[in-house]
């Protein structure tokens, strides 16, 4: 149980990747809670749980619904260790084919959406003795993909503020790190796939997975399995890095 009695929020946890985090967080012992923008989903996920999450809805772009959601895992789970800065969205086009809407919506949540997240977290985290934040950036962020400007610009920014955050709160005994994966078998993919391929997007499968030395997609638990370790004791030397988890991808 490498995280008993550990407290932990997740972002964009009702689906995808953060369910995937938020179960094998509460696996390892951890008291987890949710937060997400779609309540249904929220509640499905509790459900799914088994009612053992907490949960709480609301924007990760708008400061006071961060704050608020913040406040009320707090409550909920008695005190912060973990934040998992999760949530995000996924938007295509250059800086000539996207629209101003597009490029706000996608740097709010994204980017800001860490910022203002770990801006109410942090002080809970402090109060709490120290834990872990794990943010949530993509391969994307460390190479360029065409026709993803926005996205690519959002995520290479986590990046930075993962760094930049580690240096800030390492004297709080807070290790800041972030995750950098590649094609995931979530919703946010299959919608993509569906997008871009039309009427077969399982052609767009198989070319995301023909980009990765391991000629597959990832699956939501392996995303989750290398959250669990920076999350964890087992990775107390490691501050400030950013983690491709991309089927090697990103080494080619």
């Amino acid at each position: 149980m490498r995280l008993q009695g550990k407290r932990a929020l997740v972002t964009g946890g009702a689906s995808g990747i953060g369910f995937a985090i938020a179960k094998r967080f509460s696996d390892e012992g951890a008291n987890v809670a949710i937060a997400d923008v779609n309540p249904a989903q929220a509640d499905d996920a509790v459900k799914k749980s088994g009612g053992k999450f907490g949960r709480t809805v609301g924007d990760v772009s708008k400061l006071r619904d961060a704050e608020r959601m913040v406040q009320e895992a707090v409550a909920q789970l008695g005190g912060l260790d973990i934040l998992v800065n999760n949530a995000g969205i996924e938007t295509t086009g250059s800086v000539t084919t996207a629209d101003d809407d597009q490029w706000e919506r996608q740097i709010g949540v994204n980017l800001n959406g860490v910022y203002r997240m770990s801006r109410f977290a942090v002080p809970e985290i402090i109060k709490a003795g120290g834990g872990a934040i794990v943010n949530m950036s993509s391969v994307g962020g460390l190479v360029a993909v065409r026709e993803y400007s926005a996205y690519g610009a959002s995520k290479a920014g986590v990046i930075q503020l993962t760094r930049s955050m580690a240096a800030d709160y390492a004297d709080h005994k807070i290790r800041v790190n972030c995750l950098c994966p590649g094609a995931v078998d979530t919703p946010l993919l299959q919608r993509a796939c569906e997008k871009l391929g039309g009427s077969d997007p399982g052609k767009i499968r198989e070319l995301y997975a023909s980009f990765t030395l391991l000629k597959r997609i990832a699956q939501p638990e392996e995303i989750a399995a290398a959250a669990l370790f920076l999350a964890s004791d087992e990775a107390s030397f490691i501050t400030g890095v950013a983690l491709p988890v991309d089927g090697g991808f990103s080494a080619q």
